[in-house]
């Protein structure tokens, strides 16, 4: 392993008083030689260049690069392809400065203006039909969420066709059908190391009662237990046309996002699904239209 010499490693501590200097955190993730560093300082120097500018004039850094040390400068940690277990879907956790993700921040804005509060900390996410993108919105708005800081919980309530445990890679053994038959509880929510603040409580093992598991009291119990622990808790719900178990979820978070993908869902079938989501005491807080 290369060490960098004290003289160079003494300057990039200097470089930036919010953190380590890109310097020293392309050094160590790997993206960057010592020898190339101090290149790179020398011309920074000479040229009166800040150090991303004078590196990619080098050739030996790419805006990617850069992008890479900035978000762990200032906090903002993100994953490069192939170095997780994490799918590519997770758009928030690889692209973050990505037109999709731009619009799940500013869905987030939205709902912190809009519902969360310290008294409101779940929403579930529901659509009419499979297929739609409830789960790739969950969890890339979990992401966004645990990216500001905020301490973050996704629930896979989901009991029919679950996805989140695949996406995160994390394991379905254990899960929330097993904290609603007695069977385990808030302890079940798993750490995602790789990304900061958030939490997964994968679905668990098929159950063949999902709807009643959904109904029981402990069901509540279990989120109240959580919400003392987690700033927002998101929730993905089956589809609602095929069962009852979306506006059951619905009810027991208390409001409700859905999502409508363009050109495919009908417009019938939102408007019955909306009616019965305030029918069942939940408060719809907005419609997200899905265009992928």
């Amino acid at each position: 392993m290369e060490i960098p010499s004290v003289n160079a490693l003494s300057t990039l501590s200097k470089d930036d008083s919010t953190g380590r200097a890109i310097g020293a955190i392309l050094i160590d993730a790997g993206r960057l030689k010592p020898d190339d560093a101090e290149r790179i300082l020398r011309a920074q120097s000479e040229r009166g260049m800040l150090f991303g500018d004078a590196a990619k004039s080098l050739g030996l850094l790419t805006d990617q690069d850069v992008e890479f040390a900035l978000s762990r400068q200032f906090d903002y940690p993100y994953l490069r392809q192939g170095e997780s277990r994490l799918s590519e879907e997770l758009v928030a956790a690889y692209t973050p400065f990505s037109a999709p993700v731009e619009a799940l921040r500013s869905l987030r804005s939205q709902l912190l203006l809009r519902w969360f509060d310290p008294g409101r900390r779940m929403l579930a996410i529901v659509s009419p039909e499979r297929g739609e993108g409830r789960s790739w919105l969950a969890a890339n708005l979990a992401i966004v969420f645990s990216q500001l800081g905020e301490k973050t919980l996704l629930i896979d309530a989901d009991l029919r066709n679950p996805r989140q445990h695949q996406l995160f890679g994390v394991d379905n053994t254990i899960g929330l059908s097993a904290a609603l038959s007695g069977r385990g509880g808030p302890e079940s929510a798993q750490r995602i190391p790789a990304l900061r603040d958030l939490s997964v409580l994968p679905a668990g093992a098929k159950p063949p009662n999902p709807v009643e598991l959904l109904s029981r009291p402990s069901f509540s119990s279990l989120l109240d237990s959580l919400s003392r622990d987690f700033d927002v808790i998101i929730i993905d719900s089956a589809a609602a046309n095929e069962h009852a178990d979306a506006q059951t979820i619905a009810a027991r978070a208390g409001g409700a996002v859905l999502l409508a993908e363009q050109n495919r869902s009908r417009a019938s079938s939102l408007r019955a699904l909306a009616d019965t989501l305030t029918q069942s005491g939940s408060v719809l807080v907005g419609t997200v239209i899905n265009q992928h």
